[in-house]
């Protein structure tokens, strides 16, 4: 009698920050329950690197590959898809942001997928939610772990796409920041069909308010505001320590045609917002930088600009030292 290869299933989602990126990969999980489920959370500038070290070993298992919330940039990346699934993996493929629809509307994407959905009608945890249950459906077998995730796939779809009708939702996204990947994902994985907290992720609500607090200060402070000329458009650029996204909420509030310009000191990176009446498509500004996103939240990493805080570090530490100030 033969025995059955095991089955090992690979999440490679957005993360490990993002509510939408961690409720994808639970989803899978929770459909795969009778699977082995090695999550893995990848930044977008990460991406590339992680699709790389993929092995999917031992190679006498059954492997599945599961991408979610996020898209890959480099050819080298497709080619080591392809090998993949070459092999017999099964490459899944769920993405809601701008620059992924349209890299596949130019056709640069050449993976042979066991499937892909991309379209930005809904966030990608509740595309990956739709698709799943679908397949579940269509096995006729009923799954409640996966039926109890409703709600909270319902808070994510809702906050990722920064709709905010369902009380709760941006809270739990700010929740799972603060409690980063795999605590979030181990939390969520087993989250009750209420969405009700966890003792964990009761202790990283309670830190937010202090956090909030803080980086608003460092953001008030630093606060530069710039028209930009020929536009009918002002630049708002600012440092903050994690929340950028709320930071810019709060401001826009206030703001007309206005773009948002946010290091991160907490990511290091560069969060792009923009206010309620602006049209600027942030996915397209954040490409010119190596990023991407959403029309109206994308992000980007500046190395450069990084050097050049340290370059005006070393410019006014060094002055004092020169001047014998540490005398």
């Amino acid at each position: 009698m033969s025995v059955k290869p095991p089955k090992i299933v690979h999440v490679i989602s957005h993360g490990p920050h993002c509510l939408d990126g961690v409720a994808a990969a639970v989803a899978v999980a929770r459909f795969h329950r009778d699977a082995t489920v090695i999550p893995c959370f990848a930044s977008n500038q990460k991406i590339d690197e992680t699709i790389l070290a993929l092995r999917c070993e031992p190679t006498e298992a059954e492997h599945e590959v599961w991408i979610t919330d996020i898209s890959w940039t480099t050819a080298e990346a497709d080619t080591h898809l392809r090998r993949l699934a070459e092999r017999g993996v099964s490459i899944y493929w769920i993405d809601h942001h701008r620059t992924a629809i349209e890299r596949v509307a130019a056709g640069a994407i050449a993976v042979p997928f066991a499937a892909s959905v991309v379209h930005d009608d809904f966030a990608a945890s509740r595309l990956t939610y739709d698709f799943v249950t679908a397949q579940q459906r269509e096995r006729g077998e009923r799954n409640q772990p996966l039926e109890d995730l409703a709600l909270l796939v319902a808070m994510a779809d809702d906050n990722d796409r920064w709709l905010h009708k369902i009380p709760g939702s941006r809270e739990l996204a700010m929740t799972v920041r603060a409690m980063g990947g795999l605590p979030a994902y181990e939390d969520l994985l087993t989250i009750d069909r209420a969405v009700t907290y966890t003792p964990r992720m009761r202790e990283a609500a309670a830190r937010l308010e202090t956090e909030l607090r803080h980086s608003f200060e460092i953001a008030d402070a630093s606060r530069i505001a710039q028209p930009i000329a020929g536009r009918d458009l002002t630049l708002v650029a600012a440092m903050c320590d994690g929340h950028p996204s709320e930071i810019a909420d709060r401001w826009g509030k206030q703001a007309t045609r206005t773009v948002f310009a946010l290091f991160d000191a907490k990511s290091l990176s560069v969060s792009l917002r923009r206010s309620p009446d602006c049209e600027v498509d942030l996915s397209h500004l954040a490409r010119v930088f190596g990023g991407g996103g959403h029309a109206a939240a994308s992000g980007c990493e500046l190395p450069d600009l990084r050097r050049r805080l340290a370059q005006e570090l070393t410019r006014q530490i060094g002055a004092a030292l020169a001047d014998g100030l540490d005398r």
